[in-house]
Formats: C-alpha cells, structure tokens, sequence
C-alpha cells in the first residue's frame, strides 16, 4: 500500500476515532487544560486542531488559527467553531511550516499532537518563530515513560501499530527535554500520569514556554 493510500485510510479513521472518543480523553486532560488555558487571548494559533476538543476554552467571538493537516476533520472542526461562536482561519498546513509571519502570535497552544509530527525540533522553532517576545506556548502532551518501567516496555512494544494507527504518533518521545532545549526564554513542565485503559498514553506533561 502506498503512503497515499495509507493516508486516505488513516485520516478519516483518525477523525472518526477523535469524534468518538474526544469526550473520554478530553475527561482525562480537562483539569490540566482548564489551568492552561484559562485566560487564552482573543485569537489563539493552535497546531493540529483534530475536530476541535480545545474550542471550548476560547471565547464566543474569539478567533482560532487552526493549523491541522488532516483535511477529514475539517469538516468536524468548522461544526464545532459554529457551535461554540469562534471565528475560524482553518489552514490545511503542517505545525513545521504555519505560513504565518514571524513574531504575529500572543498565544500558540497544543494537545497531543508533539507525539505526531515527524520533527518536533523543528515544530518548536517554527513556535518560537511566529509568537512575539513574551508570547506563551501552551501544551498538553504525552511522552515517554521513564526507562525501565512496564509502561515504557508496553510503549516500545506496541510502537508500530500505534505509530500506523494514529498517523505516525509515537509514545516514545522525550518531549519535555525537546521544549526546555527549543531556546524559549522560560519554561515551566509539569508531569503526571493518567489513569486509563490506553496505558501507553498515560504519560504526560503539561506546560508553558515563554517566548
């Protein structure tokens, strides 16, 4: 099968998966998102904004620059702006290459989505890039457990089907010490660990890099 064909496969059953189980995994995060993102200015930058669980924690009236690739969520994405009264700048672009000007955000924000991109590195300095001096980066990840563990023996076994599953995620990314080495003036981390069937998933950090 073709990285095309795979594409076309994955991208609606990933909208899918997200529609159906956003609620439960938004029940996991809301405490941590509820903290981050409390006082989200009036125009956000999100990368891969998925079908839009984050929307809730924007303003009626706000505007969302949802940079998400997967063009089936689209669809679920605009749904979800409509409901929830926010203006949407939808741009089918990868969070590597936003197209939007250098120093043109106050706030980038995002949830699981570090795990998915083919190189995180550069996602952070395209980051640092389009956000102002003192412009906050909001996020909500899942990395890899500490070495030695079950979870991160049971992370490393399964990392094909979940990496093919859930476009190129994977459970093994050390992303804390990619956001603390991404050159942001201030970063703040803090890890935890959910409680849930999709033990892979459970590790966590949460945090806000100052531009």
């Amino acid at each position: 099968m073709s990285d095309f064909e795979v594409h076309r496969l994955r991208g609606p059953l990933n909208a899918a998966f997200f529609s159906v189980l956003g609620p439960y995994i938004e029940f996991n995060v809301r405490d941590r998102k509820r903290r981050l993102f409390h006082d989200l200015p009036r125009t956000v930058v999100e990368l891969g904004s998925g079908v839009g669980a984050n929307l809730r924690y924007l303003q009626a009236g706000s505007t969302l620059v949802a940079i998400e690739p997967n063009v089936p969520m689209h669809r679920r994405l605009r749904a979800a702006a409509e409901r929830r009264g926010v203006r949407l700048d939808l741009r089918a672009r990868r969070a590597e290459d936003t197209g939007l000007p250098e120093s043109s955000a106050d706030t980038v924000i995002s949830s699981l989505v570090l795990c998915t991109v083919g190189d995180p590195a550069g996602v952070l300095a395209e980051v640092r890039r389009i956000l102002r001096p003192g412009g906050t980066f909001r996020f909500v990840e899942h990395v890899a457990a500490p070495a030695g563990t079950p979870t991160r023996a049971l992370q490393r076994a399964l990392r094909r089907p979940w990496a093919w599953t859930f476009e190129g995620c994977s459970c093994e990314r050390d992303l804390a010490a990619l956001v603390r080495a991404a050159g942001f003036a201030q970063v703040e981390v803090e890890p935890y660990r959910l409680h849930s069937p999709f033990v892979t998933f459970n590790t966590q950090i949460a945090g806000v890099a100052t531009a």
